[in-house]
């Protein structure tokens, strides 16, 4: 095998919590991650040249060392003592610093595709722990599926899959700094807290209502006054028939769940017919199943 294709997915919060902050800085989470079905391809090659090359097809994207896949590509080649070049190739649909773990999926992709292409034997947990080296997101996105994220996100245990449904993405042209929402949030005290523990009883129930309703984002506390915008896209998708709507992350992304997909085309034509963004997009929850390939479907 020369080369490897792979489907590097998205990812969403169901639930997001903030606990605290740690002394080094980073701050301990409770949250509820989710595939969802849209993602960036990522073609990862043998080459004679030696090194590392990334190529993308978004122009103003780093494909250098600051580039998270060019990062993980450099850990197994150092690690492993690989003298022969690799070419790495972002063909990018996920909304770039958007809340959805489009970066950290990248670089998941990257650590499975040259742990096969290589044939270095890695098993899924080896590669999570290097994930974390790169990225607190990105041993989940190696993972994938519904899972609960603990301590700075790397503590990660499958919950049931979530009920199939219909999930509107929109992605607002606003620009969220992570770093300035977390300081922004260590700033003030915490008064309320997602219902992360009705979100799961909802899973073990495949009670989507009930998902729904428990959904919470700490997070959006500070970026929605920041970027009102975000708060206009959530009431528009509620209004037109989302059953729940909620920001991803940091943001600036929102996401609705809809039991209905012409609800959401509805919700999706609304969204740009009130100029609120173009990024619009209509897609599915992507359960994994844990004894199949999950980069190779």
């Amino acid at each position: 095998m020369n080369q490897i294709e792979l489907k590097a997915l998205a990812k969403i919060n169901l639930g997001l919590d903030v606990l605290g902050k740690r002394d080094n800085g980073y701050h301990d989470v409770r949250m509820i991650m989710q595939s969802i079905y849209l993602y960036d391809t990522v073609r990862i090659e043998k080459t004679e040249q030696p090194g590392i090359s990334v190529t993308s097809n978004l122009k103003f994207l780093p494909t250098g060392e600051d580039n998270i896949a060019y990062k993980a590509a450099k850990l197994i080649r150092d690690e492993f003592g690989i003298s022969g070049g690799i070419r790495i190739t972002l063909n990018k649909h996920i909304p770039v610093a958007a809340g959805l773990a489009g970066g950290s999926s990248n670089a998941a992709a990257v650590l499975f595709g040259m742990n096969r292409l290589l044939g270095l034997g890695l098993s899924e947990k080896g590669l999570m722990e290097r994930g974390v080296q790169l990225g607190a997101d990105v041993p989940y996105c190696i993972l994938r599926g519904t899972v609960l994220a603990e301590g700075i996100g790397e503590e990660l245990k499958p919950l049931p899959p979530m009920p199939k449904c219909t999930v509107l993405i929109a992605r607002p042209p606003v620009s969220v700094s992570t770093k300035t929402v977390y300081e922004a949030l260590d700033s003030r005290e915490i008064t309320e807290h997602p219902d992360i523990d009705g979100i799961i009883e909802g899973l073990e129930n495949r009670d989507l209502r009930k998902i729904a309703e428990s959904m919470g984002n700490v997070l959006e506390t500070v970026t929605i006054p920041m970027h009102p915008v975000i708060e206009d896209i959530k009431q528009e998708m509620l209004r037109s028939g989302a059953i729940g709507a909620m920001m991803s992350g940091s943001g600036p992304t929102v996401f609705g769940l809809f039991e209905n997909r012409s609800a959401a085309r509805e919700a999706q034509r609304r969204i740009r017919e009130k100029a609120l963004t173009r990024q619009v997009y209509v897609t599915n929850i992507h359960s994994v199943r844990r004894n199949q390939d999950v980069y190779g479907f």
